[in-house]
């Protein structure tokens, strides 16, 4: 029985309840703020143990992407996104949890063809454009000569 799409649209209206947008946006907003406070947290942390500059700029965002890896990985940070929307997408902690999901998925067809494949399905397109625009970043500061 083929439906048309005034039909359709009917049967997915009855099927899915409305959002409570002001709870979502709530949530999304607490929590995704949750987590920048924490990043806070952590740059503090590694200030005052005597990181420098730098290694406080890099150990912070690696906090934060083991914690998610970790938390994705025992099943918390699935809940804490549901709940949360859009809040736990936005911060470094969405890239770390799309890069862990699938790779747990996947998990069950080897360590290679499971679990490393669908590691990089999300992470590869975003690092080979990271190099693609740093390489061409880098050529034209080169022409213009503006380092």
């Amino acid at each position: 029985m083929a439906t048309t799409g005034k039909e359709y649209d009917s049967m997915t209206k009855k099927a899915s309840p409305p959002s409570k947008k002001a709870k979502d946006l709530f949530c999304a907003f607490a929590i995704g703020g949750f987590i920048c406070t924490l990043g806070q947290v952590f740059t503090w942390l590694y200030t005052r143990a005597g990181f420098s500059e730098d290694g406080v700029k890099a150990a912070t965002p690696v906090t934060l992407i083991a914690l998610t890896a970790v938390l994705t990985g025992i099943g918390v940070f699935d809940k804490i996104a549901k709940v949360a929307g859009a809040g736990t997408v936005v911060p470094i902690t969405g890239f770390a949890n799309s890069i862990v999901s699938p790779a747990m998925e996947f998990q069950a067809e080897g360590r290679v063809l499971g679990t490393g494949a669908k590691l990089f399905s999300i992470a590869g397109p975003v690092i080979a454009y990271g190099t693609f625009a740093a390489v061409l970043y880098g050529l034209i500061a080169y022409i213009f000569k503006l380092y």
